[in-house]
């Protein structure tokens, strides 16, 4: 067969009430927060957070690797996914 509704990734919600409607809710990011709420908040103006990414809770993010390194599952990974350019 063909494949039904082919248009599908071209189309452009527009609004965020539209995104809305779909039941996702806004992402604020950590730098216009204020440090009770984020790592990276607080500052005078929109100024860099001074760290590495990081979560809410601290931990770290974006292409740093969490998985514990003596872990007992490991001997059945036989190879890592491949991945893109950034890691």
């Amino acid at each position: 067969g063909t494949i039904g509704n082919s248009d599908h990734q071209n189309v452009k919600i527009g609004k965020a009430g539209r995104k809305r409607h779909m039941g996702v809710r806004p992402q604020t990011r950590g730098t216009a927060m204020n440090p009770v709420d984020h790592p990276h908040g607080g500052g005078e103006g929109s100024t860099t957070s001074g760290r590495h990414p990081v979560t809410p809770w601290g931990v770290p993010t974006l292409g740093y690797r969490t998985r514990a390194k003596r872990k007992a599952s490991d001997r059945y990974i036989v190879r890592g996914r491949r991945r893109g350019k950034k890691r």
